[in-house]
């Protein structure tokens, strides 16, 4: 019996090749899109999820960690580390709500505004060469099921 079972797991390893895996390839895409966002940065020293998190606090005004994590999918812990980040750039600041004394604000500062400013063309730029080698209908394809994949259950 037990080789009947080695022998199913072995057919079975055999037939599962981790390269065309959906995970592997998503990692591999993100993977290229990010060397493409460093390479067409504006502002060499800013990340992706830095930039998401400017943008965020531009579109939604000054916010909490929390509305933050809601905003951009970025977890708690990481988003704390990207404010921080983000502060000691002279890009945010953070101050106490004035409603509740526990909860800190996050808003986005003259600097960062310039920031993302420049940063909104080279974002374009970023978007068509990560999808340059697909078709029009290809790339409205790839981000409908990018986000059907990304909802929530």
């Amino acid at each position: 019996m037990a080789d009947d079972r080695d022998g199913q797991e072995q057919g079975m390893a055999g037939l599962y090749q981790v390269t065309e895996q959906v995970g592997h390839l998503l990692r591999k895409a993100y993977q290229r899109h990010l060397s493409i966002f460093q390479s067409n940065a504006s502002d060499p020293d800013l990340t992706s999820v830095q930039f998401v998190t400017l943008c965020a606090l531009h579109d939604l005004g000054p916010s909490s960690q929390v509305e933050l994590v809601k905003a951009t999918s970025v977890d708690q812990a990481t988003i704390r580390g990207i404010v921080e980040r983000l502060k000691a750039r002279g890009l945010v600041d953070l101050s106490r709500d004035e409603v509740d004394g526990r909860k800190v604000i996050i808003s986005l500062l003259p600097k960062g505004e310039t920031v993302l400013q420049q940063m909104y063309p080279q974002g374009h730029i970023i978007s068509e060469q990560t999808m340059k080698r697909l078709n029009p209908a290809e790339r409205v394809a790839l981000l409908f099921l990018l986000r059907k994949i990304a909802e929530d259950d």
